[in-house]
């Protein structure tokens, strides 16, 4: 058994550190992965940057990452479906479940889940790591350890047009073309839809139209009255949208999604900002629009492999940086200025 284990492991804000720890042991229900890819995401940035994510405080040091792939080296007594060699996705959220939201279905819910890469829970950004068996997803020989580790983001957007409603014909405005903006689009074009991508960014748009998206139009809510926000959106669609997905968080494309929508139609909360909010609630209360939120993922990752596999999501044209393990601090460097040509930066695990 190899003993390099370097761990990319958070001390507390802007100090990322490279250490060895001991290679895990996994138990009856676990599986030892060897790390292949893990992407950095948002949070993972906030945290280093910030320390914390609203009551989410690094008190110890903690090992980053999540969105991530990896090959089984070790299973554990209980595992049936997992076999050395098998490679995975892993889902990074562990339920109870035993609680009541685990038993309906909605495990991403559950009051005592732990998730990687969130205090206290160690991530998976490391040479080696363990998880549970049944929240790795073996990936089939067509979709590679990098597209495996892109289906926890596309997760995302998957759950939110479940969430949604999305379906063939659907018209979708997606606003935001970040990564989850971008895998949003993704998602709903698998799905079927029309979609309709707003974003300040010309460059990010070229890539919501290399995802799929029918019409791209460069607004920015800040310079911009709402009013011809809309009316540039229904010109260029003949229509209003029936699924609005927010990616931003931002006020004051709530508040746009909400007056946008058709009537009768959804709003889908998916980006997150500030803590308090006014929004024209009385507006949206008049032409029953349903406002939903989203909360990670739940059942999705099949759908998301399935997506991939199939070739209906190209994931791969997401990774605009790459990196190696060793190279965690540039990467995150990287990640934090948030350039209109950083998407997602990948970092890879293996040795050499």
């Amino acid at each position: 058994m190899a003993s390099d284990n370097l761990s990319a492991v958070l001390y507390k804000q802007n100090d990322l550190r490279l250490e060895q720890r001991p290679i895990p042991e996994p138990k009856e229900d676990e599986v030892l992965l060897q790390m292949a890819y893990v992407g950095i995401c948002g949070s993972d940035v906030h945290y280093y940057e910030h320390g914390r994510i609203a009551d989410f405080i690094v008190k110890d040091p903690m090992v980053i990452g999540h969105e991530a792939s990896g090959t089984v080296v070790k299973v554990g007594k209980n595992v049936k479906h997992l076999k050395k060699g098998d490679r995975v996705a892993v889902e990074p959220g562990v339920p109870c479940r035993r609680c009541q939201f685990c038993k309906e279905g909605k495990y991403n819910l559950c009051p005592d889940l732990t998730f990687c890469a969130t205090p206290p829970d160690d991530g998976n950004l490391a040479r080696y790591y363990v998880h549970a068996a049944d929240f790795c997803h073996k990936l089939p020989d067509n979709v590679s350890l990098e597209e495996g580790a892109l289906l926890e983001p596309l997760s995302v957007g998957v759950h939110a047009c479940r969430r949604a409603g999305v379906q063939l014909g659907t018209t979708v405005l997606v606003i935001g073309a970040g990564p989850i903006g971008l895998v949003s689009v993704l998602a709903a074009k698998a799905y079927g839809a029309f979609v309709v991508c707003t974003a300040r960014s010309p460059r990010r748009l070229e890539v919501a139209k290399n995802c799929g998206a029918d019409v791209t139009l460069v607004v920015d809510p800040a310079k911009e009255e709402e009013s011809s926000i809309i009316e540039r959106i229904r010109s260029a669609i003949g229509d209003l949208p029936n699924v609005t997905i927010d990616c931003s968080g931002n006020e004051k494309c709530i508040t746009i999604g909400i007056n946008i929508t058709r009537t009768g139609g959804t709003l889908m909360l998916v980006g997150m900002g500030s803590q308090m909010v006014t929004v024209p609630l009385v507006n949206a209360c008049a032409r029953e629009i349903d406002i939903k939120s989203v909360f990670r993922y739940c059942n999705d990752y099949p759908i998301a492999l399935e997506m991939v596999a199939s070739g209906r999501c190209n994931v791969k044209q997401l990774v605009t940086h790459s990196f190696k393990l060793e190279q965690t601090v540039d990467a995150f460097e990287a990640a934090r200025k948030k350039a209109d040509n950083t998407i997602k930066v990948m970092i890879s695990c293996r040795q050499g």
